[in-house]
């Protein structure tokens, strides 16, 4: 394929695996090796992931029924729970996640991908841990990297064997590190590179980021109260947000998970949102993914509250994940807020969003909140049946311009130019 550089490989698994792959796509000469749905996968294989993927989607649907929901789905993710970080000790036994995984590879999982990627031994730059697995235990023949998608990692984002492994990782922050350490990695196989952010978004000298940044300051302090406590800093970084006073609609872009298991918060933000969006004050981008059942209930409920003619509700959706990550990106450029759960979704904070946190769903989720909240761009939602009331005291504030800029501050949004430094020196 003209100008591919690496075998990009991702995991069609909700959207944390693809869209962490997503901005490497043109070192990956514009494509993504899907691990479990490839052209020619065998089928025992794709049976295999389908049954798994089935089986977690479920369980993350079924959480919200009180009780019984909660308790099936701890106990599925006790299996990729993560420990607490202190105190620094030994953490390298091979974990029950790990454990399942391996048994199938050493029955043939992954070989077949493995040895039709090895003909060209291109570096192999993967975002889902297993696909590491596979690499190391099918002899493939170009060097291995794997792109960690979360602030905090179990213990199966490490090899099996990692003093002996040959598996570099692209890790988000130091934090990460110091749990790959824990878990065995050598450090020399531990690159601190941050999360890869798409380059429609950022661009190497951050002048299309600051330019969104600074539009968005204006946007989420209408009061004048956060850019008048911090001219001296933004006179540095964003200038051009301190004169101006332009009164613009809050745009706010709520992002559903894969499994669509939160799409319920979306609904009543449109109910309890609805007279603002028609007074033209607030814009509400629905982010239905690349799934037509949640962009048709979007659609129903927004018509239901009368406002399927309003041009100030959208609902972002492609059929096609690579389709929708562009669509998603060039939506953020006009995104004052991005209300989600704590996913890899996280990691946009240093676009200088402010990210308004839905609850959690997993331990890697808990962790990622736990970050948020530490560089100062996470907001937990409080109760959303008075989001009208508590969201515009916050916009008043300053709070969610401060979170802005302190997203932008507190976390690495070059990501992307590290990855590729390391890539490029490889042949």
């Amino acid at each position: 394929m003209k100008g591919k550089k690496i075998n990009l490989v991702a995991a069609d698994m909700g959207y944390g695996h693809q869209r962490a792959a997503y901005p490497l796509l043109a070192l990956g000469g514009g494509e993504i090796i899907t691990v479990n749905d490839y052209k020619g996968i065998p089928e025992w294989e794709k049976a295999y992931w389908i049954n798994m993927l089935s089986s977690y989607e479920k369980i993350s649907r079924f959480k919200k029924i009180p009780v019984l929901g909660k308790l099936v789905f701890e106990v599925m993710d006790t299996f990729q729970k993560i420990p607490p970080l202190y105190p620094f000790r030994n953490l390298s036994s091979t974990s029950t996640q790990q454990k399942y995984f391996f048994k199938s590879i050493k029955k043939g999982l992954g070989k077949d991908l493995m040895d039709k990627l090895s003909s060209n031994k291109l570096p192999l730059v993967t975002t889902f841990f297993v696909v590491a697995y596979m690499a190391e235990y099918h002899n493939y023949q170009g060097e291995i990297y794997c792109i960690i998608c979360d602030a905090d990692v179990s213990r199966a984002w490490a090899p099996i064997d990692p003093k002996n492994s040959r598996t570099k990782f692209f890790a988000p922050s130091e934090k990460v590190k110091k749990r790959l350490l824990m878990y065995g990695v050598r450090e020399g196989n531990i690159i601190v590179s941050g999360f890869p952010l798409p380059p429609e978004n950022v661009d190497d000298k951050q002048v299309i980021l600051k330019n969104d940044l600074a539009r968005r300051l204006v946007a989420l302090d209408p009061k004048y109260s956060y850019r008048e406590k911090e001219k001296a800093l933004l006179q540095k970084i964003v200038p051009s947000c301190l004169d101006n006073k332009k009164v613009q609609p809050l745009n706010i872009s709520f992002a559903v998970g894969g499994a669509g298991a939160q799409k319920e918060i979306g609904a009543v933000l449109i109910k309890k949102l609805a007279n603002i969006i028609r007074e033209k004050k607030v814009i509400l981008n629905l982010v239905a993914g690349n799934r037509q059942e949640i962009a048709d209930y979007f659609k129903q409920e927004i018509k239901n509250c009368g406002l399927a003619s309003s041009k100030n509700i959208n609902i972002i959706f492609k059929k096609d994940k690579l389709e929708y990550f562009k669509l998603f990106n060039e939506c953020l450029h006009s995104t004052d807020i991005l209300w989600t759960k704590p996913s890899e979704l996280s990691f946009y904070s240093a676009l200088g969003l402010p990210i308004i946190m839905a609850s959690p769903v997993g331990s890697q989720e808990d962790f990622n909140r736990d970050w948020l909240m530490s560089i100062g761009a996470g907001i937990d939602s409080l109760d959303i049946r008075y989001v009208d009331e508590w969201l515009f005291d916050a916009l008043d504030s300053g709070r969610l311009a401060r979170a802005a800029m302190d997203g932008f501050l507190n976390a690495n949004s070059l990501g992307l130019y590290e990855i590729e430094k390391v890539l490029s020196k490889k042949k």
